[in-house]
C-alpha cells in the first residue's frame, strides 16, 4: 500500500460511487492508472465489495442488540454449525466468534421489544448447544466508515 492506493481506499470509503474518472480527477493520475490501482487492490482482496448503508429504522427494524452466547461442548463442528445457523436468520445482522467467557456475539435487530423477544425464546433457547446468553440493548451506534491510517510503530532503539 503506498500514498495512492491510501487515497483511493480513503475517497471509496467516503463515496463508493464514485466513477472511475471523479475518482482519478481528484486523486491526479490518468484514468488508465486509477482503474488498474482499484482493480488490483480488489485482486488482492483489499477491497472486497461495495456496501449501501441502511437505515434500520426505515426497514421497521428499529430495535437492536447484542446477545453474548454460550455453547457446549465447544468443539469445531458445534461452532461451524451455530454459526452458520444463526447467521442465516433474518434477525442476525453479524455474528461474532470470541475468545473468553462468550463463545459468539451476535448483533440482532427486530422491529420491536416483543419480536426480540420472541427471537429470544423461539429462536435461540430451542437450540440444545446453547448454554447461556445474555442480550444488551443497543441504544445508539457510532460506526467509523472511513479508516483513519494507523500509525507507524515507534523505531527501535
Amino acid at each position: 500500500m503506498d500514498e495512492l492506493d491510501s487515497e483511493i481506499i480513503r475517497l471509496l470509503q467516503t463515496d463508493a460511487r464514485l466513477s472511475n474518472r471523479e475518482l482519478a480527477r481528484q486523486l491526479g493520475v490518468a484514468p488508465s492508472t486509477c482503474l488498474e490501482r482499484v482493480r488490483a487492490l480488489g485482486r488482492r482482496g483489499v477491497i472486497r465489495g461495495y456496501h449501501a448503508d441502511i437505515d434500520m429504522n426505515a426497514l421497521n427494524r428499529g430495535v437492536q442488540a447484542m446477545v453474548a452466547v454460550q455453547v457446549r461442548p465447544l468443539s469445531r463442528t458445534v461452532i461451524t454449525t451455530f454459526k452458520d445457523s444463526v447467521s442465516a436468520l433474518p434477525e442476525v445482522l453479524s455474528v461474532f466468534v470470541l475468545s473468553g467467557g462468550d463463545d459468539f456475539l451476535l448483533h440482532v435487530t427486530a422491529q420491536d421489544l416483543d419480536h426480540l423477544h420472541s427471537f429470544l425464546l423461539d429462536r435461540l433457547s430451542k437450540r440444545k448447544e446453547i448454554v447461556s446468553w445474555r442480550t444488551s440493548m443497543i441504544f445508539q451506534r457510532v460506526q467509523k466508515t472511513v479508516l483513519s491510517r494507523l500509525p507507524d510503530p515507534p523505531a527501535a532503539e
